[in-house]
């Protein structure tokens, strides 16, 4: 019998298909022999635009019925926040419902970055703490503990993260999370909350494809042209080879100098997406392959019912 997992993806509209792509990708990696079902829905109080909520209409489930429908499993992604505190996003109840659900219905559930912060605000009450600066880049994560999640990863776990915000180490462990990787530079990675669901939390981005941080880093650079970002960005740290670097920074200094008419179109984009070099997708496959190892196992003691099969989205990759 397949696993269900059931992909909540809240991302923005521009992020909307990518992100869909990225975890069935990533899924259909780690699948192996073990047959996958990918089912799609997003929290419907997130504003949408005309493009995205056709195909959202099109291929995804209405959330209350994919939570009917009982998955095995469920991946739950962030969003871009509008609001300084998560409670007065408009989305903040839906998800919250979303939370309950997943802590006390599902053989296990990942949440993925601003998801793992409101994730641990609502079951705990720790509330996420805002950084100096921008956390951009790869980083490299000692693993502690030999968890059965991260087995086969070896020693350093490399992972991307794109965030503001920061979750504090000891208050995670203080509320029973245990803290799987972390890093000087970038802080806990992979946490976990056990209970009568196995919770995942991300505060990075495994899923991530090669070229990512460099879209994301296109967007904060239009973004600062446009006069949206009163700082010109930092590049994403770890990721671009020395040559690419020094490309950027004379793309840096033509812009400032304002001898860049349009700088959406200047910007090097092919030349540095030639030269990245992924170092995280296959421990991604192999983490992601430990989970639905863990679904499955769980699944075959009785662990949960799945629902009825009728309108899953087929996604390529998948069985």
């Amino acid at each position: 019998m397949p696993i269900v997992v059931g992909l909540i993806n809240n991302m923005p509209d521009s992020a909307l298909e990518a992100t869909e792509a990225q975890f069935a990708t990533l899924l259909g990696a780690a699948s192996g022999s073990t047959s996958v079902r990918l089912r799609c829905a997003t929290l419907p109080t997130l504003p949408r635009k005309e493009a995205a909520e056709a195909i959202i209409a099109a291929r995804y489930w209405p959330l209350g019925d994919l939570l009917e429908s009982h998955p095995d499993a469920l991946i739950v992604t962030g969003t871009e926040p509008q609001r300084p505190s998560l409670e007065d996003e408009p989305y903040w109840q839906r998800l919250a419902t979303v939370i309950d659900y997943a802590a006390e219905r599902t053989i296990s559930t990942v949440f993925s970055c601003l998801a793992a912060h409101a994730a641990v605000q609502h079951l705990d009450g720790i509330r996420r703490q805002r950084l100096p600066a921008k956390r951009f880049g790869v980083f490299e994560h000692v693993i502690h503990g030999g968890h059965p999640l991260l087995q086969g990863i070896g020693r350093v776990l490399h992972t991307p993260h794109s965030r503001w915000n920061d979750l504090p180490r000891g208050k995670l462990e203080t509320a029973g999370y245990r803290v799987l990787s972390d890093a000087s530079m970038s802080g806990v990675d992979a946490f976990i909350r056990e209970g009568s669901s196995l919770l995942v939390m991300f505060q990075g981005h495994p899923e991530y494809e090669s070229r990512t941080l460099l879209k994301e880093y296109q967007r904060d650079v239009s973004r600062f042209a446009s006069g949206e970002y009163p700082q010109y960005p930092e590049m994403p740290a770890n990721y671009f080879d020395a040559e690419s670097c020094e490309m950027l920074e004379r793309f840096e200094r033509m812009l400032k100098a304002r001898a860049c008419d349009d700088p959406l179109a200047a910007f090097p984009f092919v030349s540095l997406a030639s030269s990245i070099k992924n170092t995280w997708s296959a421990q991604a496959v192999s983490i992601y392959k430990n989970w639905l190892d863990y679904i499955a196992g769980r699944k075959a003691n009785g662990g949960a019912t799945i629902g009825p099969s009728f309108g899953q989205h087929s996604v390529a990759g998948l069985g």
